[in-house]
């Protein structure tokens, strides 16, 4: 009896050796994000540097065309970062001023020096969302088509005069995840129509995304240990269809903040859903899912108001490059961000955020 004790005893403490060892493997692979983070921050920093002052005799930088390599450029800091909460919109700030795309103008605003203005890469940089979207809609085509069943059976419910009550399960979930979706969306919706103009005119500029990293960095950290590790053993929300309104409401108003370009949509979104009583998964499968509306109404916005221009800016091959290269690392992010949080948590991209503004403030404090 000792003995065959003894054998069990001996397997559990192997299991409990590789969990350990496993554990540091994630913490090891955790900082390596970090130091990688970096690495690519000084890339940037040192490129900024180069093309900071346009050559004597070169275009100015909204004059110049997007290049099909600068288009696949943009399209791979999207598509990594449109999920990760870090912040698509900053990096791609960032990363349009390292590739000379951008100038400070002799305007200055509450938060320092301004970006001359240029729709055509504005425009760019919102239409290749489009890969991103498409990635989600890929990766979560059981949803939607949940979704578009749900709504298909309440149209033919209300056509036939049936209650909406009357629908299989299967499509009472889906119509209720399209009402969560909607509901969460419709605060940004407004608030992006009264302000678009000024938030591209005061906020779009490196400067503002700096200070966002840092104020994103330290609000991650702190939810995450107060909302998640504190209370991790408390009863969490693990299907987004158990979801209530009014913490999809909660949801939507919360990202309103995301507007603000360095803050991270997708940061926002996840920590309002921890907040909310959401777990870690489904606070990211939500904020994957509610991208569908929020990146497609603003993508089809952008696209419409400015095809002319970025026909001749970017032109049709530096555009479907862009598309593609954001659809392919956004799928690759998405299912990396998911299996991340399934053992981790934020915490690591908090420290990366906060890291990443330091190196950047030592490069743009020369025009704060």
């Amino acid at each position: 009896m000792n003995s065959a004790g003894h054998e069990d005893f001996i397997p559990a403490q192997a299991r409990e050796a590789e969990r350990n060892v496993r554990e540091c493997n994630n913490m090891r692979n955790g900082f390596r994000f970090v130091l990688l983070g970096i690495l690519i921050a000084l890339v940037l920093a040192a490129a900024s540097v180069g093309s900071a002052a346009p050559e004597p005799g070169c275009p100015a930088a909204s004059e110049r065309k997007i290049a099909v390599w600068e288009a696949a450029v943009l399209g791979i800091v999207e598509g990594v970062t449109e999920y990760l909460p870090i912040s698509s919109t900053g990096h791609l700030i960032l990363a349009n001023h390292a590739l000379g795309m951008t100038e400070f103008s002799e305007m200055r605003g509450p938060l320092g020096a301004l970006m001359d203005k240029n729709d055509a890469l504005d425009s760019f940089n919102i239409v290749i969302q489009l890969g991103a979207i498409l990635a989600v809609l890929g990766l979560y085509r059981k949803r939607v088509r949940q979704m578009l069943a749900g709504l298909k059976g309440a149209l033919t419910a209300v056509a036939g005069r049936r209650p909406v009550s009357s629908l299989e399960d299967s499509e009472q979930q889906g119509l209720k995840l399209l009402g969560l979706l909607l509901i969460a969306f419709l605060p940004a919706a407004v608030f992006g129509k009264l302000f678009h103009r000024p938030i591209e005119t005061y906020l779009f500029g490196p400067l503002p995304v700096v200070y966002a990293l840092v104020a994103g960095g330290v609000l991650m950290i702190a939810a995450e240990y107060f909302f998640w590790i504190r209370n991790r053993n408390r009863p969490w929300i693990s299907d987004v269809n158990s979801m209530l309104y009014r913490q999809a409401l909660f949801i939507g108003i919360l990202q309103v903040v995301s507007m603000w370009p360095g803050t991270s949509r997708s940061m926002i979104t996840m920590i309002a859903g921890l907040i909310a009583g959401l777990n870690m998964v489904a606070a990211a499968e939500f904020s994957f899912l509610l991208a569908l509306p929020t990146l497609g109404a603003a993508t089809l916005y952008s696209a419409y108001n400015n095809w002319h221009v970025l026909g001749d800016s970017a032109g049709m091959l530096a555009l479907a490059v862009g598309l593609a290269v954001s659809w392919l690392t956004a799928v690759i992010s998405v299912k990396a961000l998911v299996k991340w949080l399934t053992h981790h948590g934020l915490i690591p991209f908090g420290v990366y955020r906060i890291l990443l503004a330091g190196v950047l403030l030592v490069y743009f404090w020369q025009w704060r």
